[in-house]
């Protein structure tokens, strides 16, 4: 059952629906969202994505209303110490041509002097051990590298919440074990989206979105068997049929 309500600590969405050119994406979401580890699963397709978008405040909702830490998620501005986003392509996100200036931006986005910026990038990556990568191009870097410079680049803003968009998509075993023990080890709320029940596994709360809007929510011991014996169910019939609708 969706869990509604206000708060100023979490993301809260009440009554939220979102349609493009008259085609509804999600349905009258409420959901408060407090919990540490919250994972959002469902098919590729079930509006997941978008409400990530919504909750980042990419987008703005048809009907209804999203906030993060009480404040509207479209303010840039407020968001900076609020809220992170970590997309599933890193070329999304990265925008300058070394890895330093990657770094840097952000902070100077909250107000730091470029110089500041630049030491505490600096910093940042000595103490990853990665000191070498602070002039490299981030052309250079490969897919995981550029994975992991999005991360560091989040986390040196030092946000409440980050928000995961499949973030394991694309990346080999090691880089993947590499990324969970760092997200397992982050003192932030983390709000993981994904349609990989391994993704979400240890979420203190697993929403499934189905088809734009909540088929259930609760603990993955409890969502977790549900969702997978429906996929089986899905992959055994025919998984494309429901396109033509």
């Amino acid at each position: 059952m969706a869990q509604g309500g206000t708060s100023t600590d979490g993301i809260t969405l009440t009554g939220v629906s979102y349609a493009v050119t008259g085609r509804e994406i999600l349905s009258d979401i409420s959901l408060s969202l407090t919990e540490s580890r919250i994972g959002i699963i469902g098919r590729n397709g079930s509006g997941k994505t978008t409400l990530l978008r919504l909750m980042a405040g990419l987008i703005a909702p048809s009907r209804g209303s999203v906030t993060v830490a009480g404040r509207d998620p479209a303010d840039r501005k407020a968001m900076l110490s609020r809220l992170g986003i970590l997309f599933q392509n890193p070329d999304h996100m990265i925008l300058f041509p070394t890895v330093e200036e990657e770094l840097a931006f952000g902070l100077i986005q909250q107000g730091r002097s470029k110089a500041d910026a630049q030491e505490a990038a600096r910093a940042c990556l000595l103490a990853e051990g990665r000191a070498h990568w602070a002039t490299a191009p981030t052309a250079t870097l490969s897919q995981g590298q550029r994975h992991y410079l999005c991360l560091l680049s989040v986390l040196l803003m030092q946000p409440e919440t980050i928000l995961l968009d499949e973030p394991f998509a694309g990346l080999d075993l090691p880089t993947q074990a590499r990324l969970a023990r760092r997200f397992a080890a982050l003192p932030q709320r983390l709000v993981t989206i994904s349609h990989d029940p391994a993704a979400v596994a240890t979420a203190d709360r697993l929403i499934w979105i189905e088809a734009g809007r909540i088929r259930a929510d609760g603990p993955p011991a409890t969502i977790l068997p549900a969702f997978t014996a429906e996929m089986a169910r899905i992959g055994e019939a025919d998984a494309d049929a429901d396109l033509s609708r």
